[in-house]
């Protein structure tokens, strides 16, 4: 609970949370309307009449480190353990479209995800891994296109078909103004390359997700459960009136479209805000945009358990907060989940915590009743009323933002950051004050923390992708990289879509720096001191 004032309850959203709810809090409400069956419009209930009680969510662990092998072995690992989706998180340099031997990229190789700078890497990284019976999910968003064109080169040359791929991409470039930082191209161009592989994946990966929209990281970075809510839909606006405006019907590519967001400890107010959501979305699309494919409506989701609510005092507390996110996740009705390693405020996961991680999972699908029946919350005075306040708070603020200009032109104005960061700074006084409970933190604290090993990356790993990229770029056709680049460039300078000549390149064996760089050379950078 966030705080306590004159002896009201506030939740994370600063709305008042009753210490008893009754029938008078929901009067004058009409299920019909505002729930609908589970599978139905307007999906508060969630998006498939069946929900769990034919099979679990998909258990997707996120992982990535070091080098492709290393990362592969990971991979590994974790579908011998039972995972159900693999999730990829790509290195620094990688998601900022460098090569890892680029003087900018020094001292991050491997750090914080795999490095991928190749063909040849992401051959490396899915050695041996069904990719027609795999769901992957790619953490990359400015350079989505060229990682998404890698996996299907890798796939192509095992025999796997654009159409047997099933899979996802972040591509979310708006949240890197706002929250993340890790963008390339101005607003403008960034927008035209998610167009662009809209079109590309509904003629030649039609199962991919194209996009996910993503409220995981403002919130990690301090956004409340309604600003995650209004400021991911509002995202979501811009990203369909992009499409729209680029020539394409709304219900071409709606259905591939997918969204990512947190879970955090209050399990009540998640659990309301993943059915806001889904119920806000499903009337945006029908009523503002005129969709009428039943798919265009639904809110499919990703979850990750809180990593900024992880702490690195009393490390293992962490397995009991990441075991009541996951709940709240799954009663709120994820379609996927990772759930966060134990460790992770400390360092890389380890093998253990990893596996420890997916089994929280497995508990949560195998051993609970949660999969019994569907969204066991339904017509709860408590949660209803709670998805009601938070759909209202999260539309005022979608207002607000429509007034302004839509995402793009308030991301100018800096409102959403400038909000994100009054809520973090507001939730680290609660904490320092000591309104907050942190358990381990600022209460039940240990004299002595035991000791702990962290999992380590070699730093020899610059060493060796430099010598990678050094062969690569020796052996390859020169020409023939050349011609591709320039092909790239000219579609970039015209209307056409640059994914065609983007996937060519790759071919001939350009790198990820190489692609990026050509674009960047057209398009521009977007600098910080842009931002506001």
């Amino acid at each position: 609970m966030a705080r306590e004032s004159g002896g009201v309850r506030y939740n994370e959203s600063g709305l008042p949370v009753e210490p008893v709810y009754g029938p008078r809090a929901l009067a004058g409400w009409d299920p019909r309307e505002r729930l609908g069956e589970p599978g139905a419009y307007p999906f508060t209930r969630g998006v498939y009449p069946s929900m769990y009680t034919g099979r679990p969510w998909t258990m997707r662990q996120y992982a990535g480190f070091g080098t492709a092998r290393e990362s592969n072995a990971r991979y590994r690992q974790l579908i011998a353990h039972g995972t159900t989706g693999l999730s990829v998180a790509f290195d620094l340099p990688t998601q900022m479209g460098h090569d890892s031997d680029a003087p900018i990229a020094s001292g991050e190789i491997g750090k914080v995800g795999v490095a991928i700078d190749s063909v040849e890497d992401m051959r490396e990284l899915f050695d041996g891994i069904p990719l027609d019976r795999v769901s992957t999910s790619m953490t990359i968003n400015a350079p989505a296109a060229v990682l998404l064109l890698l996996y299907q080169l890798v796939a192509e040359e095992s025999g796997v078909t654009g159409g047997q791929l099933s899979g996802t991409i972040q591509n979310d470039v708006l949240k890197e103004y706002i929250a993340r930082g890790t963008y390339i191209f101005p607003p403008a161009p960034s927008l035209r390359l998610v167009a662009d592989t809209f079109r590309y994946c509904r003629a030649e990966i039609p199962k991919w997700n194209t996009i996910s929209i993503s409220g995981y990281h403002m919130a990690e970075a301090g956004a409340s459960p309604a600003q995650e809510i209004a400021f991911t839909l509002s995202n979501g606006i811009e990203y369909v009136r992009t499409a729209l405006a680029a020539g394409m019907a709304v219900d071409d590519f709606a259905p591939r479209l997918s969204f990512f967001f947190v879970s955090r400890t209050t399990l009540l107010e998640e659990v309301a805000k993943f059915r806001a959501a889904r119920r806000m979305w499903a009337r945006l699309m029908k009523e503002d945009f005129g969709a009428r494919d039943p798919r265009s409506l639904m809110l499919r989701f990703h979850t990750q358990t809180a990593g900024v609510q992880l702490t690195a005092q009393q490390p293992e507390v962490n397995l009991v907060r990441v075991a009541v996110q996951g709940l709240a996740a799954v009663l709120g009705g994820t379609q996927s989940l990772h759930t966060n390693s134990f460790d992770e405020a400390l360092a890389l996961p380890t093998d253990t915590s990893a596996r420890l991680a997916l089994r929280t999972q497995q508990v949560l699908a195998y051993e609970t009743d949660v999969t019994a029946t569907v969204d066991p919350f339904a017509g709860s005075y408590a949660v209803e009323s709670m998805t009601d306040d938070l759909e209202a708070a999260a539309t005022e603020l979608m207002v607000y933002i429509d007034e302004l200009g839509g995402a793009v032109a308030a991301i100018e104005h800096g409102f959403q950051k400038g909000e994100i960061e009054r809520n973090a700074y507001r939730i680290a006084q609660e904490t320092d004050a000591g309104e907050r409970i942190v358990v381990g933190v600022n209460r039940f604290r240990l004299d002595e923390e035991a000791p702990y090993e962290p999992l380590r990356v070699d730093p020899a790993i610059e060493a060796r992708q430099a010598a990678r990229l050094a062969t690569l770029r020796a052996d390859r056709d020169r020409t023939a990289v050349t011609a591709a680049l320039t092909a790239l460039r000219q579609t970039a300078e015209g209307t056409g879509n640059v994914l065609y000549p983007m996937r060519e390149a790759l071919r001939a064996r350009a790198t990820v720096g190489e692609v990026c760089q050509t674009l960047r050379e057209v398009w521009g950078s977007y600098l910080p001191t842009e931002a506001f």
